[in-house]
């Protein structure tokens, strides 16, 4: 079975740049590069990764490009483009002669309005992406929901993928204005999900699976095993677990499911999703 960690993240930290790690973050703040990744990976029988943007600039995609040139394990990039900019087109078709860069993502939840993915421009970016094969992360907060929602409508044959089950408030143990608008994202044929991102929703110091169960039912239930797939969210998950740690949900929550099923969740779902080569 072929395991592909479908979200990770890479960076030399920067103060000056990286300030959304704040006080409580501190043990985000130094560099994470591939060999600290590929010790992970390998500890946990794990083949490759797809490295995700953390930073909104094209010296980001750059960066994880150039690190994916030199680490045959990271499969694919997921980088940044500015979709807003009025010569996106231009800047799509330079980034197209990358073959490991395969999507985009935007960091929509920092985003004040909750209908940024709807305004003229963004959307005139993303209407782009479907010529040049390239993916699209959708990075947001559950009140975004009902934007992602029309995007993915207005959009039926381009490929998004919801990061970290779009962010339930499961420390909370909340899940009203989220549960609904998954289940219709989830209905479209075109948006997947990543099983990633969990541990840091919880309590970082005392989550326990069972905290966890309600959440990953719904979205097995809502997209089908199908279009799932597993991500780590390393190194952010070290707030709240460790790579070992953050595995083992998936593993005991999969334990019982048919092999076919189990291999399209740890692999083969991304594979085909982000057309790893």
């Amino acid at each position: 079975m072929t395991i592909i960690d479908s979200h990770q993240h890479f960076w030399q930290y920067s103060p000056v740049r990286d300030t959304w790690m704040d006080e409580s973050m501190k043990a985000l703040r130094r560099d994470f590069m591939p060999p600290k990744l590929a010790a992970e990976l390998q500890a946990n029988g794990v083949a490759g990764s797809v490295a995700v943007q953390a930073d909104q600039s094209e010296q980001e995609t750059i960066f994880l490009l150039g690190l994916a040139e030199r680490h045959a394990f990271i499969k694919g990039v997921v980088g940044w483009v500015d979709l807003r900019a009025e010569n996106v087109e231009e800047r799509l078709a330079h980034f197209s002669t990358y073959p490991k860069l395969k999507g985009f993502r935007h960091i929509v939840q920092g985003e004040r309005d909750p209908d940024f993915m709807l305004g003229k421009a963004f959307l005139n970016g993303i209407s782009h992406l479907e010529k040049y094969g390239f993916t699209y992360d959708i990075l947001i907060f559950p009140h975004q929901l009902g934007a992602a929602l029309e995007l993915a409508r207005q959009f039926p044959r381009q490929r998004f993928v919801v990061d970290h089950l779009a962010k339930p408030r499961i420390r909370e143990g909340l899940s009203d204005g989220w549960a609904g608008p998954m289940a219709a994202l989830g209905q479209l044929g075109n948006v997947w999900c990543k099983l990633s991102g969990m541990v840091t929703e919880a309590d970082w110091n005392g989550w326990k699976y069972g905290d966890l169960l309600p959440y990953l039912d719904h979205v097995v239930q809502s997209f089908g095993p199908q279009k799932l797939m597993f991500g780590s969210d390393w190194p952010v998950c070290l707030l709240a677990g460790n790579y070992t740690i953050v595995k083992s949900i998936l593993d005991r929550y999969l334990g019982s499911l048919p092999e076919a099923v189990r291999m399209g969740i740890w692999g083969g779902n991304a594979e085909a999703f982000y057309r790893l080569g």
